[in-house]
């Protein structure tokens, strides 16, 4: 920490989880930390590696998005379903796009594909990497 900041003004955030992590992860608690950061952030989004990591095959990933910000089109690294935990988002890729509400899940198409958030929202994206 630098000397100017003080510990209020820092996020801590957990370490990636991995199969030999125990306990439950709040995702309740990370997700409001996240949105949080997004609403503040130029960017309008915040992310956190929940379980995995680079090299892992299977990542999670809570992803906070304020609204009319996402992720522009690009390529899934694998299968992958998408958790809406806050919010309305709409995925799209070339068969079509796909609203989605708190509460629902929605399978990550194979193609190229994109993410918008309708209002504020907070993801879990699930991702079993392909083999290279």
């Amino acid at each position: 920490m630098r000397p100017d900041q003080h510990p209020e003004d820092t996020v801590h955030t957990p370490e990636p989880r991995t199969a030999d992590t125990p306990g439950p992860v709040a995702l309740g608690a990370l997700a409001d930390t996240h949105l949080d950061a997004a609403r503040a952030a130029s960017s309008g989004r915040s992310a956190h590696t929940v379980v995995g990591g680079h090299g892992a095959t299977l990542r999670q990933s809570l992803l906070a998005l304020a609204a009319g910000q996402g992720l522009a089109e690009h390529d899934s690294p694998g299968e992958a379903t998408l958790h809406v935990l806050r919010g309305r988002v709409e995925l799209r890729s070339p068969a079509g796009a796909v609203g989605a509400a708190a509460g629902d899940l929605l399978v990550v198409p194979a193609e190229r594909h994109d993410l918008l958030a309708v209002e504020d929202s907070v993801v879990l994206l699930t991702v079993a990497v392909r083999g290279t």
